[in-house]
């Protein structure tokens, strides 16, 4: 695969302030402690936290492309906590292990802008907040449901904004209400990744790019096997995320959708006349999610999740989430009506990338079938900058074998049938992006969705909060559908 057909923005922005040499690809056998296969942020940061807990380990790292050529380089660069995504949090882990772990994911956030600050790494991280809007009726108050249940605990990470406030901290019309999280960031995100890298080799992981794995010979030793040499190495640790649906396991948890992004020349005095001025970041309550901020050097970011409607089938992720976005005349129409004030404004480059989306939205760790020396995280759902600083710690501590509250933690299970097999899963992944399509139009509308729109949009993984329980018919419909789909 070209490394110039996958770039986006962020990684040509990245690789043209860089001057550190590329690494080589491997071409020979070698040993290793631990071999991470993924050069993202999973892979990295747990290859960070590795040599923290152990500075003589011996880590190799490999990448088929370059370390965050992949989901890790194309997506918003939002720094989040899972905050937002607490109920489902509580439904996986109950209530204390919930609470615990969104408030670690929170300091997430705190973790990474510190790690950048004491390693130098420029990754223009501002933190001004998440605003979290409704821009129809349908969307109002769709985080009422999360605030309240974290507020039953005291604790008040995300506030409710009235109509005008949303409308003036975004700089956008159409925004009616909203809630607020201020302990949030955006981040340039191949930026940070390639700071990562750095670091890493600095600490002595030994990393090869452009150094696919052709297969995993499971054994203790386990043997990793690329194109010119293979690893074998004491454990593994599989930080692929999408491209870890090859194997069957990790594939029936999570779903692989595309994520759609476009960017816009640099306007930095027309988003000055709209107040945009700092680091807010900024989504919306659609089924199909929009989201969007401002550059350093003064762009709009607009993006969109699963708006291609094209889906990997299969062990297989390949073309259709990579490349120029084929619905970059969408992405832009859709940036226009949020923003009026910028309806003349063009786009200067779009891009897809990857996401592995989980049943309830949340990380899934585990070790990959009878091999209790492979491990691996997959499903951040789109939400994955901050978490993954987090993840590098519980597959650090898988790895080492250590018991302690990483290894230990809630998201750690076995991954479940959550999604039927193919063809059905390929089949059932467009039938419901559509009807999560019509929905949303719909409710752009200010008219009911139909029951075949309600109905697959709950059969959607969740996405920052599940959907209002109010449609008595569409659950009953949807329980219905559930028992047919579910093997």
């Amino acid at each position: 695969m070209s490394t110039e057909y996958a770039r986006s923005h962020w990684l040509d922005e990245a690789l043209a302030n860089e001057s550190a040499e590329p690494s080589a690809a491997l071409d020979t056998n070698t040993r290793a402690d631990v071999c991470i296969v993924g050069g993202g942020y999973t892979g990295l940061w747990t290859a960070i936290r590795l040599k923290e807990a152990e500075p003589a380990i011996d880590v190799v790292l490999i990448e088929k492309d370059l370390c965050s050529s992949g989901a890790s380089g194309r997506n918003a660069g939002f720094l989040l906590s899972l905050w937002a995504k607490f109920l489902s949090l509580e439904k996986i882990c109950g209530t204390s292990e919930a609470l615990r772990l969104a408030k670690a994911s929170d300091g997430s956030v705190t973790d990474v802008m510190e790690f950048c600050a004491e390693n130098s790494i420029d990754a223009d991280i501002r933190k001004d907040g998440w605003l979290w809007v409704a821009t129809s009726a349908a969307q109002q108050g769709l985080w009422t449901e999360t605030i309240d249940a974290i507020g039953r605990h005291g604790l008040t990470p995300i506030v409710e904004y009235s109509g005008d406030q949303t409308a003036a901290r975004s700089g956008s019309p159409v925004h009616i209400g909203g809630a607020f999280e201020s302990h949030a960031a955006r981040v340039q995100p191949a930026l940070l990744g390639r700071g990562l890298r750095r670091v890493a080799i600095e600490r002595g992981v030994k990393i090869y790019e452009h150094t696919a794995l052709e297969s995993l010979t499971h054994g203790n030793p386990a043997v990793i096997k690329t194109p010119k040499g293979r690893v074998t190495a004491d454990r593994v640790v599989l930080a692929m995320n999408a491209w870890a649906i090859r194997w069957a396991e990790i594939r029936k948890s999570i779903v692989v959708v595309s994520g759609d992004m476009i960017v816009t020349p640099p306007i930095p005095e027309r988003l000055g006349k709209m107040g945009w001025t700092d680091g807010l970041t900024a989504s919306d309550g659609r089924a199909l999610v929009q989201y969007y901020r401002a550059t350093r050097d003064g762009r709009l970011a607009f993006g969109k999740g699963g708006m291609s409607g094209t889906f990997s089938f299969g062990s297989k992720v390949g073309a259709e989430v990579e490349g120029a976005s084929p619905s970059c005349d969408v992405l832009l129409e859709a940036m226009h009506n949020t923003f009026p004030d910028l309806a003349d404004v063009g786009m200067a480059k779009s891009w897809r990338g990857p996401i592995d989306r989980s049943k309830l939205g949340l990380p899934l760790f585990s070790n990959l079938g009878s091999a209790e020396n492979v491990f691996y995280a997959v499903g951040f759902s789109g939400n994955g900058v901050g978490p993954c600083q987090m993840a590098g710690r519980v597959l650090a501590s898988l790895a080492l074998e250590r018991q302690d509250e990483w290894s230990g933690c809630g998201l750690v299970r076995q991954a479940t049938r959550d999604f039927p097999p193919e063809p059905f899963r390929l089949l059932g992944s467009k039938m419901i992006c559509r009807a999560l399509s019509a929905k949303d139009q719909a409710d752009d509308e200010g008219r009911k969705p139909s029951l075949a729109a309600r109905l697959g949009a709950r059969l959607a993984p969740a996405g920052v909060s599940p959907f209002n329980a109010e449609d008595k018919e569409a659950n009953d419909a949807t329980a219905t559908a559930t028992v047919v789909t579910a093997d």
